[in-house]
């Protein structure tokens, strides 16, 4: 049971002796001894590394590796203390749907959250939830465009005729009736707003470069300071291949009348490179079923309407045995019917890489995974009186159930995103290995993540201290004016509590945040 429930917060230093012995022992009960397997009914925050993604009891090809270790860097999550697989033991046994993940009881989902969170994620676990459905969605079932555009019109459960059957097999009784009155609306797909202005906008140059700054991935483009691109893989595995095949020649004639160095000199050229996160893996992922993939880079060209286009595709596919097969091709902006469509399977290999790093690395893994043990680390050495706790705490809920959920039907072995993402069952080592290379606490703010990606410089005569590169950028202006809000109501906050940083230096329980965070939550091996 609680040991108190107090809404003034109070720093360590400053906190009434009487509640100091409660503080405590309410802290030690939430960090547990780190034995045994959690109930559902237990407040215990600790970590552990994810090592329940497979489950090798039921088939060796869902067998996974443990990623938290020195092979496969990754933040920690909540310990469960569930015990090994009969085949694996480094292997925890899952839990499987309809079973609950356990999380602290206080991070689990109230009725109200639990039928919204369910109702959104019906589109998409719809197929895992239901196996007569998983066929229904398989690459092989769209004969044409048209059969997506039914997805619109139609519906998925309208066009299969099931609906009866499926609401009998929904494990959550509690919303089967609104959900089978709604159903309807839930399975068919809202049309994007832009398709429903032109059908055919998702062929077009200037659609394609815009979904690079104001789509749903719009933070991997980057300035490009460097022509040709240049890799950062180890030189020693792959040697000259990662040279890059672009050259002068494939760009020039785009640039507006400028010479490359011009456009480099003046901020012109832009790009998207999934290169290094993907060439690693492409013959592992091209050896599976049904999976072909490149490595690739999209150069993009500012306008003098402040508009991007396309301008070049690289194609990129690991150092091949056979010489008479081209590892690297470019591809550029087509001049008849037929590179019409070689250029539209390009720009379709880079929409099926972004989706795949926009789904595994910045959603799933920054914007979940890593906040999973400042999560655990908070609770654990911040009391409920902390000030800094209680200016996190609604930020904070849900998350660790949240997460669990995804451990169960997202990212778990043959789950949503292996089953419909190119990457498959290597889609958590991509995860692991954006981790190990490119993420840095520091870096994860916005303006320092624009500044990072040449998209900003810094600018004390701006609003707020930077000025975009390019100035139609939605995501970063929009972005920026959020930043801005809630900067300066944190600051407003703490320096309520830390007039000066020696109060920061002098908080115990603050720097123990900190320091179990950064050894125990976020670093491996």
């Amino acid at each position: 049971m609680y040991c108190y429930k107090i809404v003034q917060p109070y720093l360590p230093s400053e906190t009434p002796s009487g509640l100091r012995t409660l503080r405590e022992k309410e802290l030690e009960n939430l960090r547990g001894n780190g034995k045994g397997e959690r109930k559902l009914s237990d407040r215990i925050y600790d970590f552990d590394v994810y090592n329940d993604i497979g489950n090798p009891d039921i088939s060796p090809e869902l067998a996974r590796p443990t990623f938290g270790g020195r092979d496969f860097p990754y933040p920690r999550r909540c310990r469960t203390g569930r015990s090994s697989t009969d085949t694996d033991m480094m292997s925890e046994r899952r839990v499987e749907k309809p079973l609950p993940m356990y999380v602290p009881r206080d991070e689990q989902f109230e009725e109200s959250k639990q039928n919204t969170f369910a109702a959104c994620r019906l589109k998409a676990v719809l197929h895992n939830l239901i196996p007569s459905l998983k066929a229904s969605i398989l690459a092989e079932d769209f004969a044409n465009f048209g059969e997506i555009d039914s997805l619109y019109k139609e519906g998925l459960l309208l066009k299969l005729g099931i609906q009866d059957d499926m609401f009998k097999k929904f494990p959550l009784p509690k919303i089967v009736t609104s959900l089978q009155k709604s159903s309807e609306g839930l399975l068919r797909y809202d049309t994007p707003k832009i398709v429903s202005k032109d059908k055919y906008a998702w062929l077009r140059d200037d659609e394609f470069a815009r979904q690079a700054i104001a789509g749903i991935n719009p933070v991997n483009i980057e300035r490009v300071t460097t022509y040709p691109p240049v890799s950062n893989l180890d030189p020693k595995i792959y040697g000259s291949h990662l040279d890059s095949a672009l050259t002068e020649d494939h760009i020039i004639g785009h640039l507006d009348g400028l010479s490359v160095q011009q456009a480099l000199g003046t901020n012109r050229l832009f790009m998207v490179d999934y290169h290094d996160i993907y060439l690693p893996f492409l013959d592992r992922i091209n050896a599976l079923d049904g999976r072909k993939a490149y490595a690739t880079r999209t150069i993009f060209f500012l306008t003098r309407l402040g508009t991007l286009k396309p301008i070049a595709i690289e194609l990129s596919l690991p150092p091949q045995s056979d010489s008479s097969h081209k590892s690297k091709r470019v591809v550029t902006p087509p001049v008849d019917a037929t590179s019409n469509w070689t250029w539209q399977l390009a720009k379709a290999h880079v929409g099926s890489n972004d989706a795949g790093v926009q789904q595994l690395v910045n959603h799933w893994l920054r914007t979940h995974a890593c906040l999973e043990p400042f999560i655990l680390a908070a609770h654990r050495q911040l009391s409920a009186l902390h000030p800094i706790y209680k200016l996190l705490d609604p930020h904070m809920r849900y998350t660790l159930e949240i997460n669990a959920v995804a451990r169960q039907t997202l990212i778990s072995a043959d789950g949503v995103i292996e089953s419909c993402f190119t990457a498959g069952q290597y889609g958590l080592e991509i995860s692991s290995a954006a981790y190990k290379n490119h993420w840095r606490f520091d870096m994860e703010g916005l303006p320092a993540d624009l500044i990072r990606r040449g998209m900003a410089v810094p600018d004390p005569t701006q609003p707020r201290g930077l000025k975009l590169i390019v100035e139609d950028y939605p995501y970063a202006n929009d972005g920026l004016l959020l930043w801005s809000a809630i900067q300066t109501w944190v600051r407003t906050y703490v320096e309520r509590y830390y007039p000066i940083a020696n109060i920061i230096r002098t908080d115990t329980k603050l720097q123990a945040w900190y320091l179990k965070t950064r050894f125990l939550g976020v670093s491996n091996p």
